[in-house]
């Protein structure tokens, strides 16, 4: 099955970025892997991480896409359809 939001979505240039930024303004350093929504291109940690910010800002904006920015990694996921491309 073809997801039409992953079809979509643009791909955006990863920005240098230090961490989580929700993470670090609650002076948290755990976060596991950063993730960019490919509508808005807010940054956020991953569901592997305590807070999963990622997830949260789905579910706050629901902008369906979001991409790895981690070093090596080019995949994206669709929160809607829960599909890897």
């Amino acid at each position: 099955m073809s997801c039409v939001h992953l079809s979509a979505a643009e791909t955006l240039s990863p920005p240098v970025v230090e961490g989580c930024p929700e993470c670090l303004e609650g002076g948290f350093t755990d976060w596991v892997h950063l993730r960019q929504c490919l509508a808005c291109g807010h940054i956020a940690c991953c569901d592997s991480s305590p807070r999963r910010h990622a997830t949260q800002h789905y579910l706050l904006e629901h902008h369906p896409v979001m991409q790895s920015i981690e070093p090596g990694e080019a995949w994206r996921w669709c929160f809607v359809h829960e599909t890897l491309g």
